[in-house]
This record gives C-alpha cells, structure tokens and sequence, in this order.
C-alpha cells in the first residue's frame, strides 16, 4: 500500500496489473494517433483552433482564448456560428441528407427513423413557432420531455434562434420544475402529455401545470406552455397559454433562414442540484462548447459518421444527453439510437435486442446499469447477437474493474476497447478517458487527460502528488467547453469552483482521485464521500471496487458511518448476483464474514467493513446515481433525510429495517 504524504493524501490501495493494447487493426484506423498529446502539448491554443476548425463558421475568430478576466473565459473571440447549422445544415448542404440521424425506438415498440433532412425541416418548423410564440433571442426556454425526438428538435430550434434552452429531467417534481422556471426566467415550457415508462405513461404536462400554479397573478415568466401529443393522456388545457404541438408546429414553413451568433451567446442552462434548495444554472456558450464535445465525441469513440450506429443510453436531461446525444453525434453527422424507455422493459434483454436490431457500433451507457445487467446475468446477453460492437463507453462515475472487465468481455466480447470517461455537467465535455487507437487502456482507470486537457492530482497545499499517491483532481488550464458561470451568481460561481486553489487558478472538481505508478489517473468520486478510518482517508470506490471483484457481488455501495475506535467505520451494502448462491443470497454470516475477509485480500485490513448488509435494491436516483448521503443516514442511525429525488423510494425503508435488525453486524 502507498500513502500519499500530504494530510490530504487518499491511501492507494489497489492496483491493476491487467492491460489491454488497441489491437494493430484498430490502432491503424483511428481517428487520432500519439502525435495529438504531442501537438497539443506544443502549442495547446493552436490545437484548439484545429479543432474548432472542424466546424462551420460564418466568421472566424480573432482570438482563441481571452483570460485576462479570469474565471471568466471567453473562447474564439469575434466569431460567429450557429450551432443547429452545424448539427443539422452542413450535412445536408454536403450532400448527407439521406443519411439517418435518428433511429428512435420508443418504449412500446413504435419507431421513426429521421434522416437529416427530414431533421432539418422539423427544427426549422420548431424555429419558427418559437418565433411565432414571441420567444426572442437571449429568452429562455425550458424543455421537460420523454426521450422522444421533439426534445432533440426543440433544444436544436431554440439553438437556431439564440434562445437559451433549460431541460428539465422528466422525472423532477413540479417545485423542480418551478424553481429552474423562476431562476432562468423562462418565456416558455416545452412539455409532453407523457412519457412511456415501464409500461405506463407517466404525465408530464400535469406536474407543468402544478408547478405554474404556483406562481401568484401576474408572476409567471411563462407565457405559452407547448405540449406534445406522446401518451393519448387526457390532460387540461389552460386557454392561451397551453398549445398542442402539432397544431403550431406543423403549420410552420419548412425552410428556416438562421441568424448567427457570437461564440460566447449562451446555448443552454442546466441546472446540476436536485429537487430541493436553490437551484445551481451551470451557463454554457456556444463556440467552445460545439467544438469540445464534437472534438471529444470523434476523439473519445473513434467515430466513423459513414458506418457507425452510436448508442448513447443518457437521458437528455442530462449533460450527457445535452453533450453525447444531441450536440456532439449531429455535429459530426452520426446516425445515432435513441430510445425511450428502460432496461428491463419489456423484459432484462430490452437494451441488446436495440443493438441487434440496429447493428450498435457505439455504446455508452453508466457504471450503474453495467452492474445491473450483472446482477441479472451473462446468460441475458449471450441470447443476442452483438458482434456489431466495436467500442464501449462508460460515464457517470468511476467504474469497479470487475464491471470494466464484465463490460469488456460479456457485451464486448473481449475485442472492444473501453472507454471510461470522467467529466462534468461543468466541464461540458469529456476531459479524461482513454484514446482509442492509442491507449492501454487499465480496467477501472480513465487513464489521462485528453489532448488539449491539462489536469492534474495535487495535495491540500496544490502540490502535484507523486505517482502512486492520492488527492485532489484539478484542472490547471482552461478548457473551451468549461461553464461560463452560475446563471445570475458570479460570485457562488468564483466561490464553489475556483476559491479552494485560488493562487494558482486551479478549477476544483469536488472529485479525488490518485496516480498510479505509470502516472495514470483514478477516480475516486467526490471527497465528500472520502471515509477517515484509523487515521488513513480511504476512499468508498476503492472498497466497492473490492467488494465488486468477489463473484458474488454485482454491486456495493460504502458508506463512513462514525466509530469510537477508529473515527470511522466502513459500512457496505451489496447486492448480489443472480448466479449467487441460495445461502449467499440470504445475506447470513457465512456471506458477510466472506465478504470482510476478500476485502481484507484485496486492498488490506485497515478497509475491512465493520458492517456488510445484503439487500435487494440500492437508493437511486432516476439517473442511476447511488445516494450514498441516505446511507450514511441510516448506518448513523439518522432519520432519513429527503427522498423525494429516488427512483424508488421504498428501498430505503426496506434497508433501513435489515439495518436495525442486526444481521449485518460483525
């Protein structure tokens, strides 16, 4: 075991030897070679340029990069563009207009394919109803839909006309819903009568209508609320406010002449906190945002726009979805999947039939849902064809090597390169992953930082640990997809992301992570969640990563719960895999004490779990992410805190009675 020497140091505890080379065929085809880290490390601005040059502007910048008001950046000085031009024209004025843009698949089985000229004529007909309802440049939109194609079409038409979009995740609440609304100042909301989830519609436009009924007389920013017609829902309509889609859009003329913009107009607001507290508007512009992600997304997955089908499973409520949905597959002309509903509708095998059936290339999709398709088992995957998989994609959060492998081998079967990818809903774009072509790529690292990327691992005094030690991740240059600031809060913005390493200029992710000995980065999710145990600062990936590797275990999820001997103690819950056993399964002594002791091989002692409880779901959030602070509640002994964010939020009370019944105990 390494220790980092700082107070800051995270203990390394463990390390891969495991190494997987692009093969010579692959190498030899990608898109990017070694040469790129060079070019970019010589002259980092000029690099950019290149890559901004793969877009179309309509006038070119002066300046690459001003930083002289530092944190504030501004990125392609002077230039113009339009950013839907570039996701939808230019293919079609190439000539590439029969090419498909989207395949999408909804939860029910209904399906439309759209080419690009096909897309070009919806969103120029969505411009012109935006226009048509009074929705002006520099407006702001919020958009709460389903995974339908009109949510595509709408971010691309609000694009068009210099209006800023602000999506709303279609599982938020309506105080969600209100206070994004309020916050941005939005003229006008995009919804649906509903959504396919799991074989039901779940309404959308009724949790809208709740949400501006609390705004008193004459508050409401909203004049016109447009609503597609999705789930045959029956739902109110207020009379001059509330339209149907079809009746204002489809009117529209089929040819829309773009304005063009400069390169910091704002694209989109997206707002990164959840149902409760002010809401956080993470602001991104237009010019280095469309040339990072279309960068990173050719960069990143290799792609190649004339063969591949790209399949990124996010929801566009997120930044993924904003960035490797819409932004970065249609600037660079991919024809793409998009599907509505969720893995086990209607059945376990859901996401590998749309591979089948699509002929996939392209699949990125989170460390959440690869560890549940673990735990239902390799025999579901293996009842489908998916030789058409030629590269896997990971984002979220760090990835357990035994995932990476299971991901590698059972869906990629062990020819595909894995990417993990660590970034931010504030970075905008991918920042650290492996470079298909070039990298050896380690199961569970992200490996380096990108070309054109300068980030680094440094200690509490911004000191660059060494390799083999742990810390804080920081990015030391600016980066042209970064947020602009917090919508209307400069200073919660200079504050939250640029105080802690203020002398320096550091950006603070809020993220730990450690190099190994060849220098290789590890994320360690957020210090938040870093645990004290014994003097040491472990971290909870590190520990779920071995709990993870034992057979039994599809996924874990760690917690520090407070200890009078140690400081901390480490509490785990697991969930199993299917093909645990019956005795295993029941989540007795023999299991736990199991468990405990293949920790204590894995990473040492000092991380064996004091408690290990066995249970059937973890908290969740509807985006997959593990709600470790309800965790802690419960191995502190705490009331519960808000639930209202879960997809579930039953789980906690079932974990919480396993919990109190003492069989977890050591």
């Amino acid at each position: 075991m390494t220790e980092a020497s700082s107070q800051s140091g995270l203990s390394n505890l463990l390390h891969e030897e495991r190494r997987f080379p692009p093969t010579p065929e692959f190498a030899e085809a990608a898109n990017y070679s070694a040469d790129a880290y060079e070019s970019a490390a010589k002259d980092r601005l000029a690099f950019w340029d290149t890559q901004a040059r793969r877009l179309d502007w309509h006038r070119e910048w002066t300046e690459t990069l001003d930083w002289s008001a530092a944190p504030f950046a501004q990125w392609f000085v002077g230039g113009t563009l339009n950013a839907s031009v570039n996701c939808v024209d230019r293919h079609v004025a190439a000539g590439r207009g029969d090419r498909v843009a989207i395949h999408f698949e909804g939860e029910p089985g209904d399906t439309r394919s759209i080419t690009y000229a096909e897309l070009a004529v919806l969103v120029a007909q969505a411009a012109h109803a935006l226009t048509e309802l009074g929705v002006r440049t520099g407006d702001r939109v919020a958009i709460y839909l389903p995974m339908i194609p009109e949510a595509v079409v709408s971010m691309l038409a609000c694009a068009r006309i210099g209006a800023a979009h602000s999506v709303i995740f279609g599982g938020f609440s309506a105080q969600a819903i209100y206070d994004r609304v309020v916050d941005a100042g939005a003229k006008l909301v995009i919804t649906s009568d509903g959504g396919w989830r799991r074989g039901k519609v779940f309404p959308l436009k009724p949790v809208v209508d709740e949400a501006l009924e609390k705004f008193g007389p004459g508050e409401s920013p909203v004049a016109h609320v447009l609503v597609v017609k999705r789930g045959d829902n029956e739902v109110a309509f207020t009379e001059g406010r509330d339209l149907w889609w079809s009746d204002v859009v489809d009117k529209q003329s089929k040819h829309h002449e773009p304005e063009f913009f400069d390169a910091e107009n704002p694209l989109f607001i997206l707002y990164t906190s959840g149902t409760t507290g002010k809401p956080k508007g993470i602001l991104h512009t237009t010019g280095g945002y469309l040339t990072q992600v279309a960068y990173t997304h050719h960069a990143a997955f290799d792609l190649k726009p004339e063969t591949d089908v790209y399949w990124c499973t996010a929801d566009i409520g997120w930044v993924t979805g904003h960035s490797y949905i819409v932004y970065g597959p249609l600037a660079n002309g991919a024809t793409q999947v998009i599907y509505e509903g969720t893995p086990d509708t209607p059945h376990q095998g859901r996401f590998w039939e749309l591979v089948q059936k699509y002929g996939i290339t392209i699949l990125y999709t989170a460390p959440t849902a690869i560890r549940t398709f673990m735990k239902w088992g390799a025999d579901i995957p293996a009842k489908f064809d998916l030789s058409s998989l030629r590269l896997l994609g990971s984002v979220g959060e760090p990835i357990n090597p035994e995932a990476w492998m299971w991901y590698r081998q059972v869906i990629g079967g062990d020819r595909c390169p894995v990417v993990d990818t660590w970034w931010q809903t504030e970075t905008g774009a991918i920042m650290i992953s492996p470079l298909p072509g070039v990298t050896a790529a380690k199961p569970g690292s992200a490996m380096r930082a990108l070309p054109g990327i300068s980030a680094d691992v440094v200690d509490d005094q911004a000191q660059p640990v060494p390799n083999g030690g742990g810390g804080l991740l920081v990015l030391t240059e600016p980066w042209p997809a970064m947020l602009r600031g917090i919508w209307r809060d400069d200073e919660r913005f200079v504050e939250t992301y640029w105080s802690r390493f203020a002398a320096q200029g550091f950006y603070f992710a809020g993220d730990g992570a450690k190099k190994d000995e060849d220098g290789d980065l590890w994320l360690l999710g957020r210090v938040d969640d870093v645990m004290n145990i014994s003097g040491h600062r472990i971290s909870t990936t590190e520990v779920e990563s071995a709990l993870v590797s034992h057979p039994a275990v599809a996924e874990a999820a760690v917690v520090g719960a407070t200890d009078p001997t140690t400081g901390q103690a480490i509490v785990a819950f697991v969930i199993l895999r299917g093909s645990a056993t019956e005795e295993q399964a029941a989540g007795g002594e023999q299991i736990v004490t199991e468990l405990r002791n293949h920790v204590a091989k894995e990473i040492g002692a000092i991380a064996k779990p004091r408690q290990i409880l066995v249970v059937a779901e973890l908290p969740k959030t509807r985006s997959g992410k593990i709600m470790r602070r309800l965790l802690r509640d419960v191995a502190e002994h705490r009331s519960i805190g808000d639930v209202t964010t879960l997809a579930d939020s039953s789980v906690m009370n079932l974990i919480s009675q396993g919990m109190s019944s003492g069989k977890a105990e050591d």
